[in-house]
């Protein structure tokens, strides 16, 4: 944890912060808006795989949202990673990513991580590289969905990163 981040805390969404989550992703400007019903249940049902960074004030300034695969037990999805814009550049998605990796495996035995990135999203494209190599860990990756297969409109492919086995 950088010295920026010292005040702040991570640790396990509630419902509550449902809504904040939503806000987040909504500025970000770079990810898939769900629905805010979407984040209150994320918050609910997949609070054990997700992360969230509090300021000082306890309000949430970022999230990891993820869940370990049914058909890959020791693998966790990692669906969205957001930080507020007042609180970008500090290392604070590396720092969401690595401890909710870390709690996971302890939780879980998840050793390996996935997630989507559409082309041209340099800072999940970094953000997961970097992740690899502070992890000792490979990275492959491979289209999991051609832009044809989204019904709403253009859309580009999601490109599949596969990263593991991790040394946590």
């Amino acid at each position: 944890m950088t010295a920026a981040q010292a005040d702040l805390q991570i640790d396990r969404p509630a419902t509550a912060d449902g809504a904040a989550l939503w806000r987040i992703a909504r500025d970000s400007e770079a990810l898939d808006l769900n629905s805010s019903y979407s984040y209150l249940l994320w918050c609910r049902d997949f609070a054990g795989t997700s992360a969230v960074a509090r300021d000082e004030r306890g309000e949430p300034v970022g999230f990891v949202t993820g869940y370990v695969r049914p058909e890959r037990p020791h693998t966790l999805l990692v669906w969205q990673v957001a930080v507020d814009g007042a609180h970008r550049g500090r290392g604070l998605a590396a720092s969401l990513l690595d401890q909710l990796a870390a709690r996971v495996h302890r939780e879980h035995g998840v050793t390996s991580v996935e997630t989507t990135i559409t082309p041209g999203n340099t800072a999940s494209e970094r953000l997961f590289a970097s992740f690899a190599e502070r992890h000792g860990a490979a990275l492959e990756r491979e289209v999991l969905f051609p832009a044809g297969l989204f019904p709403d409109g253009p859309h580009e492919p999601e490109v599949l990163y596969r990263i593991g086995p991790l040394s946590l």
